[in-house]
């Protein structure tokens, strides 16, 4: 055996030896969990053939509480770039079966290797959270590491497409970066993420949790809102992260990625016609409309069960892409809250930072009453949605389909905030308020010294109805470009879509605005 091809067998035995990960034992228990390892999730999230590992022979470098004699192949966390459907892309993943994925210096140096890489070349990058947290016989170096990848979440942030997986525990620090990056998925009853764990909370304040119920996916989709997402396995995990991609371009210096339309975009929607219950109090579910309106019905949806009256997905019209923004009926009638605000703002400034046009499906009767929203903030957090669509220079749709009152017609995409295109059905109603409410402070001294108050009360509604329950009066204003019929309300939105998508604004020259987060 000559030289060379003696260095060749050498590399290929290294390469075997840091594939084999944490070992055979480490790699039966980790699976035993219903877990994929660290390598088998880049395998399924790239296209077969295309990953292509960077730093496999990184080696941490502690020499504390006998660290010397420790290895950790590949320092617990795989690292490269490959294809997703034929679009590059750059990923890490932490290996849980090497010394618990936990995060050191050289760790960290791996992840921002590639961050920067994609910074660079202007690709997403897609991490894969699974790690026992800070590496403690690195101190102050684990923690650096940490500081380090923030810093460049920030960065990259706005610029290219963030999205972190969390598959495993992430507790403490580590929670920070999937929190700093654009969309997370959480797997069920496999993954958490919390601040402090639940026998630090029973030491400090006596509470008893669980894991599961602190920071478990569901936890966090439901409750929190922090994560978006909640898969039922690994696999369904990066399923769903390639499909996410497929609606997003590479940076934000690109348009989102259009398809060869498969759907007429002429098609009539008949079922729109009757869709509005003839009680005006009568729940609709708005994803009958949206289903009805995009190509070919389909849509992907990010946070289904947080602040569930607020609706927002990616779907395509035409084979553009657009983000869709909507009033759910369904769910507290609709109304805004603390919550909806913030599910809708964020996925507002996202969509404006990476060129995806939005459309607002508008069914709303106000900001919901209370206390608890008052002291909660509602005011701070209603006003989000106020700044994000004014702030937004992307092509802004919007669709009024019933009610569209009071500061809520305005948050919602309103012409004064932005809208390019205005579309309103006959059934819609914008007001300052509904006719009942608006009947009572208008004509009070008039029903209360009436005859038969009840009658002249109800006298009074229908005359308020007529003027402003409907959408004319804003048409009159020039507010709503088109009353249409609903049936032809996928042909309308596909026309504007069009005749906008080359639309271009530009903001006041400042370093950056002060948003009432």
């Amino acid at each position: 055996m000559g030289i060379v091809e003696s260095k060749i067998k050498e590399l290929k035995e290294r390469e075997a030896k840091i594939l084999q990960m944490g070992g055979e034992k480490a790699v039966a228990k980790h699976k035993a969990t219903g877990k994929l390892t660290a390598r088998e999730r880049i395998g399924r999230l790239f296209d077969p053939g295309t990953f292509q590992e960077i730093d496999m022979f990184v080696t941490h470098r502690c020499t504390n509480f006998g660290m010397e004699t420790k290895e950790i192949p590949a320092d617990g966390v795989v690292t490269g770039h490959g294809l997703v459907e034929g679009r590059p892309l750059f990923a890490y993943a932490q290996d849980f079966t090497a010394r618990a994925g936990s995060l050191g210096e050289m760790h960290a140096k791996k992840i921002c290797k590639v961050m920067d890489l994609a910074m660079k070349a202007g690709v997403p990058v897609v991490g894969m959270n699974d790690s026992g947290g800070a590496r403690i016989q690195e101190g102050v170096d684990a923690l650096s590491g940490y500081g380090e990848i923030f810093f460049r979440n920030s960065n990259a942030s706005g610029v290219i497409p963030q999205i972190s997986a969390i598959m495993g525990p992430t507790a403490g620090g580590a929670v920070y970066s999937p929190a700093m990056t654009d969309w997370i998925f959480m797997v069920k009853k496999t993954s958490y993420m919390f601040i402090t764990g639940p026998n630090v909370i029973k030491a400090v304040t006596g509470e008893e949790i669980s894991f599961e119920d602190l920071g478990g996916a569901m936890a966090h989709n439901q409750k929190s809102g922090v994560a978006h997402f909640a898969c039922e396995d690994d696999a369904d995990a990066i399923d769903s992260i390639r499909q996410l991609l497929s609606y997003l371009p590479s940076n934000n210096m690109e348009d989102p990625p259009a398809i060869a339309p498969t759907d007429d975009p002429r098609r009539v929607c008949p079922e729109l016609d009757t869709i509005i219950p003839d009680n005006p109090k009568a729940a609709y579910d708005v994803k009958k409309v949206i289903e009805a309106i995009v190509d070919n019905g389909e849509f992907f949806e990010p946070h289904k069960y947080f602040a569930q009256n607020m609706m927002i997905c990616f779907a395509r019209l035409n084979g553009r892409v657009i983000g869709i923004i909507a009033n759910q009926p369904k769910f507290m009638a609709g109304c805004l809250d603390i919550n909806a605000s913030d599910k809708a703002t964020r996925f507002i400034r996202f969509c404006d930072a990476f060129n995806i046009p939005m459309l607002t499906i508008a069914d709303v009767p106000g900001y919901l009453p209370g206390s608890h929203q008052e002291h909660g903030g509602i005011i701070r957090h209603g006003a989000k949605l106020l700044w994000c669509y004014s702030e937004a220079t992307v092509p802004k749709l919007l669709l009024v389909t019933r009610k569209d009152y009071g500061g809520s017609y305005l948050a919602m995409c309103s012409k004064h905030l932005g809208a390019d295109m205005a579309f309103a059905w006959p059934s819609a109603e914008i007001a300052v308020m509904g006719a009942e409410g608006a009947a009572n402070i208008i004509h009070a001294r008039e029903i209360k010294g009436a005859e038969d108050p009840a009658a002249k009360r109800a006298e009074k509604i229908v005359e308020y109805d007529k003027l402003f329950s409907n959408p004319y009066m804003a048409a009159s204003r020039g507010f709503v470009d088109a009353v249409i019929v609903p049936s032809e309300t996928r042909s309308r939105l596909i026309q504007a879509l069009e005749v906008m998508v080359t639309k271009r604004e530009t903001k006041p020259a400042k370093k950056h605005g002060n948003i009432p987060v």
